[in-house]
């Protein structure tokens, strides 16, 4: 019983893994160059994102950039507005045309001249380019799907791995530790099972909570099981006030009250809706949180900028703070340095074990070969003798 069962896991394992394993290369690869995006994105565009920060000089109310960027791009609807807490940090505008939220176009501003210091299209990006490749292959919702069942695959094959890993007592040794100087084939072997054995607790995590990228039911499992109910659907309450336009000063007024009502430091964002209709939806991220990716939102009348409601991370449901630990989770952020490093190197071991497990597979066809080869020389052999013997 226990060595069909093995058998089973053995088969499992070896076609999952070539059915998939060029899926998770590419994913464990991209996702490994996207552990450090936050620190990299203002080194790669470093025009994009720096600039130099006059000392003892305040920045320009954010109305004043505004109506640069509106000026230069009369066409486009300014959607959104990001500002980091770094004194030499642009802030950066995102226009759209019309509804095309996803086609963004960002603008770069100096927050003390109000120069346009860069631009870009979004989707032109290095690392929005690596993510269209991590979540679609560049191949958008077909793409998506085929990611989906190789992770559901990569999960299979984790569990089957752990099954033909679990060793008895003479080989428990052989199974924690690689013999760096074994002949290549020992060797691959161990890089194989001994790695994917160090990282299959952090693999797991990473491929389960991709998952809800993947698939809508599992997101709704989370709230289902948290919250007792699917997650709830949420926008801007109401604009109070009547406005075709943003009032002059109404979005300096609404930064200088976020930092007052959300003093901690963290990067802020305003989305500015396309209907008067709806109010400003300030988010900002609480960098002294103990874990990454706590977020707090405020919601302003366009009219004049007042406080219309809050919508604070210590008042969100279960559901929605354990959502909230999917990304940083996901992607390594959770605990900062320390566990980006972690992830870093867990994403790169992630990405060979395709390779070795494809070596392995390809050694044993050839040794399957050799075997059948040399049986088969077996009675061409006698046969030759004895036709000896006869003349």
């Amino acid at each position: 019983m226990k060595k069909t069962f093995k058998k089973i896991a053995s088969q499992l394992h070896l076609w999952l893994g070539v059915s998939s394993g060029l899926v998770v290369f590419v994913v464990a690869l991209t996702g490994s160059i996207m552990v450090f995006e936050e620190e990299l994105e203002p080194v790669i565009y470093r025009k994009f994102h720096v600039v130099e920060a006059p000392k003892g000089q305040s920045r320009l109310p954010m109305d004043n950039l505004r109506a640069t960027v509106a000026n230069a791009y009369p066409k486009q609807r300014i959607a959104r507005i990001e500002i980091e807490r770094h004194p030499d940090r642009t802030v950066i505008f995102g226009l759209v045309k019309g509804k095309k939220e996803k086609d963004v176009f960002s603008v770069a501003v100096n927050p003390y001249t109000a120069q346009i210091t860069d631009t870009r299209r979004e989707n032109d990006s290095f690392f929005h380019i690596v993510l269209q490749l991590h979540r679609y292959l560049c191949m958008e919702d077909t793409g998506k799907a085929i990611t989906g069942v190789a992770t559901i695959m990569f999960i299979v094959i984790m569990i089957t791995g752990l099954v033909l890993w679990w060793p008895n007592r003479k080989q428990t040794k052989q199974r924690f530790t690689i013999k760096w100087n074994a002949k290549f084939k020992r060797l691959n072997w161990d890089l194989h099972a001994v790695f994917g054995f160090y990282v299959l607790p952090f693999t797991f995590l990473i491929a389960l909570t991709g998952l809800v990228w993947s698939y809508k039911w599992v997101n709704g499992m989370i709230f289902l099981t948290f919250d007792g109910k699917l997650q709830q659907k949420r926008e801007a309450p109401a604009n109070i006030g009547s406005v075709n336009a943003l009032s002059i000063g109404t979005l300096a007024k609404i930064v200088t009250e976020t930092h007052r009502l959300l003093p901690h430091p963290g990067r802020i964002q305003l989305t500015l809706p396309e209907s008067d209709s709806l109010s400003i939806t300030v988010s900002k991220v609480n960098e002294n949180a103990s874990v990454s990716n706590v977020v707090d939102f405020l919601y302003f009348d366009q009219t004049d900028g007042k406080l219309i409601s809050k919508r604070l991370y210590d008042d969100e449901t279960t559901g929605m703070k354990v959502r909230r630990l999917v990304f940083p989770i996901h992607t390594g952020s959770i605990w900062g340095w320390p566990s980006k490093v972690l992830a870093l190197l867990v994403a790169l071991i992630t990405a060979t074990l395709p390779v070795t497990g494809v070596v392995i597979w390809v050694g044993r066809k050839f040794k399957k070969k050799e075997k059948k080869l040399r049986k088969n020389a077996v009675p061409l052999a006698a046969s030759s003798r004895a036709n000896v013997t006869v003349s």
